[in-house]
């Protein structure tokens, strides 16, 4: 065998274990990604309904035409972008606040630390459901706390001008926990030589944070608003244990909303048409985020 042949066997077994290796994650990619999103482009442009699946016809473009003219789409889209609005900075900034506490050396921040990290390893659904008891406009304890400062009673999820913003609440205070812990990993990061030159210098400390603590944080700033961005839009178990929606649909998320039309309606065509669109939302949306923000950066 030649010195050539030698070579080629060889980059062909190194081949073949790169392959081996990713065989795996793509297998799982195509199971519960490609294929999925295939099926849904698919069915996109069908009326299969569930129930009757052999009768199935391709429609064309009827199940998005229907989607542009659903109320309760635009609906969802409006609640979710208030959803989305609010949020974004309550989450992440208590999740900064949190971390700038945390950061300071003292007594017991071990401590601090697993009780804002807490709520996070905690199922969803038990949090839902924790809130769902605390926020009971008649037996609830918050209600109780604030009859008590002379605040009257509020209706709080039975309201639809303050449901979503309960959700909102009940969403930071459980997400914040993992946010923090990031953007703690990026404030230890931060050379502490730069904090010592600027207090040399005479800085404040509000002035060393708005020159040094938030440019440095920028790329964790980036990663927590891009993740945060996307849970944000995949919202759907608050609303669905705390609320179902209601009232008067002023909690209904895009996500709920598809749940509700594959799985209790069936109508799996028009569901499908719903996923593709808010789909396209989400990445234009992602996209137009990290355009914004990380402009700066990719302009270097």
């Amino acid at each position: 065998m030649t010195e050539k042949s030698k070579k080629f066997f060889s980059q062909s077994n190194e081949n073949l274990m790169g392959y081996a290796f990713l065989a795996p994650a793509l297998i799982i990619l195509s199971l519960f990604m490609f294929i999925p999103s295939g099926m849904s482009l698919y069915y996109s442009i069908t009326d299969y309904y569930m129930l009757t699946p052999d009768e199935t016809k391709i429609i064309g473009f009827d199940n998005f035409i229907r989607l542009f003219k659903d109320p309760l789409f635009r609906k969802s889209l409006g609640n979710i972008f208030q959803f989305v609005i609010f949020i974004m900075p309550v989450q992440v900034g208590t999740a900064l606040g949190l971390a700038l506490l945390v950061n300071r050396k003292g007594k017991g921040t071990i401590v601090y630390k697993i009780a804002y990290f807490a709520p996070v390893v905690m199922s969803l659904v038990v949090i839902s459901i924790l809130w769902l008891y605390l926020l009971n406009p008649s037996a609830g304890l918050i209600n109780e706390v604030l009859q008590k400062v002379g605040i009257g009673v509020q209706p709080f999820l039975s309201s639809p001008n303050q449901a979503m913003y309960a959700i909102i609440f009940v969403s930071a205070w459980q997400g914040a926990g993992v946010q923090m812990l990031i953007f703690l990993a990026g404030l230890q990061n931060i050379p502490t030589d730069i904090y010592e030159a600027a207090n040399i210098d005479g800085a404040s400390k509000l002035r060393q944070f708005w020159s040094i603590t938030l440019p440095m944080l920028k790329p964790t700033s980036l990663l927590i608003v891009t993740t945060t961005l996307i849970d944000a839009f995949k919202l759907i178990i608050q609303p669905m244990v705390m609320t179902q929606g209601g009232p008067l649909n002023s909690t209904l998320t895009p996500v709920y909303y598809i749940y509700r039309t594959g799985f209790t309606d069936r109508q799996i065509g028009f569901a499908s048409a719903l996923t593709v669109i808010y789909g396209g939302v989400i990445i234009i949306f992602t996209v137009l985020q990290r355009k914004f923000l990380g402009g700066t950066d990719n302009e270097k």
